[in-house]
């Protein structure tokens, strides 16, 4: 089995030399994409990664935030685009909460033509999640949780695949206790890391409810995962981000620490 993530983008919502934090999970030719950035570069992305909007029939939105919702919008509007020129074959399928559908519904109704808006639970489909919530999609079972986010409604997911590998995403905020019987133990950990410990006066995460790397490295060791990758970070360290998060994790963590760049490529093999 072929099994990798693709990291459309890695930086936080103020980052500007590199894209918000979105990626795709390929598992052998079909692809699942969670969250889409905060713009249209998310096209770019996938042009650069040689993966079309075509392949593309699985979003997963984790919350309404700008730097991952409005990449969504343009992905909408090119399927729907795609759609109505015969293009595209099948659905687009958006997996999400509530508050995050009621919000794509108003800015596509605000923001695009009738044409496209009429691909709206016709081409493209709304899945509404409630905590608990499963998932089949592209051969990987998803079990969706709510993060228990201190600022907004946010979901992660539990993925399994068909090989028994697993891996869990937290979305861009610390871990909640009440989700650790989703995340523990999972081969790998996604997980928020928005600078290093060393540098926390200056970016003040805490404030922000982030983590650093420190803190991710920690956690993962606490939750006994076997490999923990680290995104959703400031941007202006991105020459050392590598070296330097992957250092500063691995000082507390046992496993493998993967801090990707974007566009790069994660095998999960």
């Amino acid at each position: 089995m072929s099994k990798e993530l693709i990291m459309l983008g890695t930086g936080n919502a103020a980052a500007r030399h590199c894209y918000n934090t979105c990626f795709l999970i390929r598992n052998e030719a079909e692809y699942f994409l969670v969250d889409g950035g905060g713009g249209n570069t998310v096209l770019n992305q996938l042009d650069a990664v040689n993966v079309s909007c075509k392949d593309i029939h699985a979003l997963f939105v984790t919350h309404t935030h700008t730097d991952h919702l409005f990449g969504v919008v343009w992905i909408i509007r090119t399927i729907a685009q795609m759609i109505n020129q015969k293009r595209y074959t099948g659905t687009l399928r958006i997996y999400t909460h509530d508050k995050v559908i009621h919000t794509l519904r108003t800015i596509c109704s605000l923001t695009l033509p009738p044409k496209i808006q009429a691909q709206l639970d016709c081409g493209i489909v709304f899945h509404e999640l409630t905590d608990g919530d499963g998932f089949t999609e592209c051969g990987i079972r998803f079990q969706s949780f709510d993060i228990h986010s201190r600022k907004e409604k946010q979901f992660g997911f539990r993925a399994t695949f068909a090989d028994g590998t697993t891996l869990a995403c937290l979305g861009d905020e610390p871990f909640n206790e009440l989700n650790r019987s989703s995340v523990e133990g999972v081969d790998w950990l996604l997980c928020e890391a928005f600078c290093l410990y060393r540098d926390r006066e200056e970016f003040s995460p805490y404030e922000k409810h982030h983590s650093t790397a420190r803190d991710a490295g920690c956690l993962a060791q606490t939750l006994n995962v076997k490999h923990l990758l680290l995104y959703h970070t400031e941007d202006h360290t991105l020459d050392e981000r590598k070296q330097a998060y992957t250092r500063e994790a691995a000082q507390v963590f046992d496993g493998e620490v993967c801090v990707p760049d974007d566009l790069e490529t994660v095998s999960l093999d």
